[in-house]
């Protein structure tokens, strides 16, 4: 059984940041897929970003140049640093991990909630202007 932890969440001022970790633990390996997804009230969950098998990462073109994406292998966590935050980035946030290696490229992103099998309970995220 795998279970993933989100911790991190909190309530800040547009501008501001926040560093959001998830803990994987259970039958996983490190080097399995992993993302960071959020759902804002009223609308479907996206991705924003992942890591695959071989380390690539992949960010939502609304985040790239604002957050920045990091895994521990030694501990099995995946970190994601937030600055420069706007209300759009307001919502829960969701910490996923795949049932096998995968790897970027093609069709796959690591973006789709479909390429990951294990979710936490999510986190909350507010900012405000």
């Amino acid at each position: 059984q795998v279970q993933v932890v989100e911790s991190g969440g909190d309530s800040v001022q547009a501008g501001g940041s926040l560093r959001l970790s998830c803990a994987a633990s259970g039958h996983i390996s490190s080097r399995y897929c992993m993302g960071w997804f959020r759902q804002a009230s009223g609308k479907e969950r996206e991705g924003v970003a992942a890591i695959d098998s071989a380390s690539k990462v992949r960010y939502a073109d609304s985040v790239k140049g604002r957050l920045t994406l990091s895994r521990d292998n030694t501990n099995n966590t995946l970190n994601l640093q937030m600055n420069s935050l706007n209300p759009e980035d307001t919502g829960m946030y969701y910490c996923a991990a795949s049932a096998g290696y995968c790897f970027f490229g093609g069709t796959v992103t690591g973006l789709d909630t479909d390429g990951y099998n294990y979710w936490g309970q999510g986190t909350q995220v507010t900012v405000s202007s």
